[in-house]
């Protein structure tokens, strides 16, 4: 079998049929008879604008300009005028003359802070889960403590830190060990 040539064979042409087997009726009279209209009355609109410009040309109405008297002022006023100013109107708001007599209250305050803050982030039952926690709280880089102590329900070994002097100190902590996946940390007062 030989090899054909594809590229130089040109692609044939899609012919289009009708859907119910019929050609169409060309239109070719009814598309001339609307250009024919369309350019006659173009002709029209353009002979009546003509006409209408020529005969404006022409009409000696408009040929004649318009004069208006001009009233004269007399120099006199005119100088008055110039050299008087107008009053200054009075002014709608008071607050710049409150501004300027206004007193400022000066008030003291006491900031109190209400007290160390210790971060509790976790307590367990037993030395060996709490040991644990401390280990993981110091990967991050601060310094845990752990406290045993006995309660109604028998000893519990609790691991916290501070304590801080300000309670954002601890919140910023708190959001470290967030980041470490260390969650469920406290805020308390110190006591």
């Amino acid at each position: 079998m030989a090899n054909q040539d594809y590229v130089s064979r040109t692609p044939a042409k899609n012919k289009k049929k009708p859907r119910n087997g019929k050609r169409a009726a060309k239109n070719a009279n009814v598309l001339t008879l609307k250009t024919k209209l369309a350019s006659l009355i173009l002709v029209i609109l353009i002979g009546a604008f003509s006409y209408g410009l020529w005969s404006l040309k022409t009409d000696p109405s408009t040929k004649t300009p318009l004069v208006e008297s001009v009233k004269t002022v007399p120099a006199q006023k005119a100088i008055n005028k110039r050299t008087a100013l107008p009053e200054l109107p009075k002014e709608k708001w008071t607050y710049v003359k409150n501004l300027a007599s206004k007193e400022i209250e000066v008030g003291e305050y006491k900031v109190v802070e209400k007290g160390p803050y210790k971060m509790q982030c976790g307590s367990f039952r037993t030395q060996k889960q709490a040991e644990t926690l401390k280990a993981r709280i110091a990967f991050t880089g601060l310094e845990a403590q752990v406290k045993s102590v006995t309660g109604k329900s028998g000893l519990w070994h609790k691991v916290f830190l501070g304590p801080y002097p300000r309670k954002r100190l601890a919140e910023k902590d708190k959001h470290k060990l967030k980041r470490n996946n260390i969650n469920y940390c406290q805020i308390w007062l110190w006591r």
